[in-house]
Formats: C-alpha cells, sequence, structure tokens
C-alpha cells in the first residue's frame, strides 16, 4: 500500500485532487488530509507518507515551508506541489527539476507524474531540487500584500496596531490575542483567518495555536523531548515549539 497525505486549503479543490488520485493511482491511499501547512507538518511527522501533494499557497506555513520540514522529519516522503501560479513561476518549477500539478488538475499531466513517483518511491526525497526551487521561485510565494496594521481592543479602548509590533499570535476561541511589549490585545478574528493574511516570510506558525514573528526571537533552545523552546526579546514569557516546526529554526 503506497500511503499519502493531501495538503489543500481549500475543500473542493482537495476533494477534486483525491478522486482523482483514486482513479490514476488505485494502489494510493490517503492516510490523512490537511487543510494548512501546520496541520500538513503534523500528519506529514505523524504518518511518515510515502507521497505528499502540498497546495504552494496555504495558511500558516506554505508548501514550500512544508516540504523543507519533511526533509528532516520524514526524509523518504516524495512531494508534489500543487499550484495556480502563472507561467514564470512554472519555468522556476521546471527548472529547480520538481514535480508540480497545475489546478485544476489535469488527468494526463496527473499520470505522468504518478508514474514518476512510482520509480521514487522508497528513495531519499531531493533536498536540493528543493532549495532551487525555493531560489528561484523568491518572493512570489507572498502574493498580495501583506497586513501591515489591524485593529485590536485592549480593555474597553480599540487601537491601532502595527503588525510588526506584534511578538506573536495566540488562539482564543473563536478570537485571537495579540502579544505585544505592552500587552495583549484582542482581535475579533480566529487564528486560521489572520494567518492567511501575514506574511509568511515573517510570521511563521510553531504550534497549532501561535504564530510567531521571527523578527521577536531572541533565541531557540530544545528540551529533552526534542521540543522547542523559543526567547523572545521583548516577552518574558518562553514559547514552545512543536517538534515537526523545529526545522524553521534550523539556522538559529
Amino acid at each position: 500500500m503506497i500511503r499519502c497525505v493531501v495538503a489543500e486549503d481549500e475543500e473542493l479543490l482537495r476533494r477534486a485532487l483525491i478522486e482523482a488520485l483514486a482513479e490514476a493511482w488505485p494502489e494510493l491511499t490517503v492516510v490523512a488530509e490537511a487543510e494548512d501547512g501546520g496541520a500538513a507538518i503534523e500528519a506529514i511527522a505523524r504518518e511518515k507518507p510515502d507521497v505528499a501533494f502540498l497546495d504552494i499557497r496555504m495558511p500558516g506555513l506554505t508548501g514550500l515551508d512544508v516540504a523543507a520540514a519533511s526533509i528532516d522529519i520524514s526524509p523518504a516522503t516524495q512531494v508534489v506541489f500543487v499550484t495556480a501560479y502563472d507561467q514564470y513561476a512554472i519555468d522556476a518549477f521546471e527548472k529547480g527539476a520538481v514535480d508540480y500539478l497545475l489546478k485544476p488538475v489535469n488527468r494526463e499531466r496527473l499520470r505522468a507524474t504518478v508514474e514518476r513517483l512510482k520509480s521514487r518511491i522508497g528513495g531519499q526525497a531531493d533536498a536540493e531540487a528543493l532549495s532551487r526551487l525555493s531560489r528561484l521561485l523568491g518572493t512570489l510565494q507572498a502574493g498580495a500584500a501583506p497586513l501591515t496594521w489591524i485593529t485590536a481592543s485592549a480593555g474597553s479602548e480599540t487601537r491601532l496596531l502595527m503588525v510588526e509590533d506584534v511578538a506573536y499570535f495566540r488562539a482564543d476561541n473563536k478570537y485571537t490575542v495579540a502579544m505585544t511589549a505592552e500587552g495583549e490585545m484582542l482581535l475579533r478574528k480566529p487564528l486560521r483567518e489572520l494567518i492567511a493574511e501575514l506574511d509568511p516570510n515573517l510570521f511563521k506558525q510553531v504550534h497549532r495555536s501561535t504564530i510567531v514573528n521571527l523578527k521577536a526571537v531572541a533565541s531557540v533552545s530544545r528540551d529533552e523531548t526534542g521540543k522547542g523552546i523559543l526567547k523572545l526579546k521583548t516577552r518574558p514569557e518562553r514559547l514552545s515549539v512543536s517538534q515537526p516546526y523545529m526545522t524553521l529554526f534550523r539556522a538559529m
């Protein structure tokens, strides 16, 4: 049995891809589905699938972030990117020598991709190809201009808050708490919606309920279980980093 994870935040597109895979690769079993980058990393870490189909643009961590993490947490997982990018970016995929599918997925292209994957199952994923792709895509993955300011509540006051001043965001039921050097403020927006509007190069999800501003991180360490601990520049508390997300801090 070939095991697979499918990560796509749009349910209709996810369902369509899974149905197309069932037709093109009957031996394939989808063992997990993910709606965002964080859930995709956790699924890959848990399931150690043979293949992962990753949407490039997802809330929180991008498909590139997830692929980079999978090199460490599941080295044998072969990655296929699913994208709606334009021709310039498609050239980058081809020069980077990585597998990709365009939305909506073409059945003939999918069958060709499946044949290539079958020949690579059991081998190591190509870390160098991923690195080339990251360099070639450059800023394309950022998409629309990210948020620069938000309105947030502090007690009975509503304030204008610059996003760069937030050390981290924390989920709080249906809302989100923004933690700054001065204290906490409440955003009337769930974390899942906020993730999609933040700059993916600056804000990274480090836990299912936490997004951190990388500029606010002073240092990172590991405890005896491999879980990461972030020390912040402007806040006294330490933030936990789930083990699958630790790959984001390899350079620190």
